[in-house]
């Protein structure tokens, strides 16, 4: 794939996943770059909206059993019951090659990602994956990270490398793509936004 196929080619239900890095409690508690409700927030719209989509889901910890402690419980309400969740022990969750094998599975090229912290949990996978011919992205606004200056650090890494940048609602309204498929509502339900509740009331107006 061309760089320039790569930034301009649609991201579609059928054609990304979805990977979730370390969305633990402990590490929670240091996000400096911003607020933890508005973090929750966009972490949990995004997997709802994916879920909703039928976009595969992958999720990693770290630690899990250690300080990181375990995902968010926002975060794990959010997921499927039936969701499998890969600790680990490398820095880089994509050294695992149990996350690799369960991103392989879901036989997508386009992997969303977003990890505690912004520069290490989700950009060391971001451009690892490049490597291996994924296109990456990185929802910007369902990461989080210890100071303003680890935040812009890590996304000019990224942009270096050829990761795409991206929010959470944006991310997920490019995949739903057609308001009038049946699902539309309940994605815009799921990313709770002030413009996509609109959009769903008046989804949900015209089908009666």
């Amino acid at each position: 794939m061309t760089a320039q196929t790569k930034f301009t080619e649609r991201l579609t239900k059928d054609n990304a996943a979805l990977l979730l890095v370390d969305h633990q409690v402990g590490l929670y508690s240091g996000i400096r770059d911003i607020s933890l409700l508005e973090l929750k927030h966009n972490v949990t719209g995004l997997a709802k909206a994916a879920t909703v989509l039928g976009v595969p889901i992958v999720v990693t910890t770290v630690g899990a059993d250690g300080m990181w402690g375990p995902v968010i419980s926002e975060l794990g309400d959010a997921l499927p019951d039936s969701l499998e969740i890969i600790d680990r022990a490398t820095v880089n969750a994509w050294d695992d090659e149990r996350v690799r094998a369960a991103v392989a599975a879901t036989g997508r090229k386009k992997l969303i990602i977003t990890g505690i912290s912004l520069e290490v949990c989700a950009a060391f996978p971001a451009i690892a994956a490049l490597n291996d011919d994924y296109d990456t992205y990185v929802a910007v606004d369902a990461s989080g990270t210890f100071s303003d200056t680890k935040r812009e650090t890590g996304l000019l890494r990224m942009q270096q490398a050829g990761v795409i940048l991206s929010d959470y609602a944006t991310l997920a309204v490019e995949m739903l793509a057609d308001n009038t498929l049946p699902e539309a509502g309940a994605v815009y339900g799921a990313l709770d936004m002030p413009f996509a509740t609109l959009v769903g009331q008046m989804y949900a107006a015209a089908q009666k």
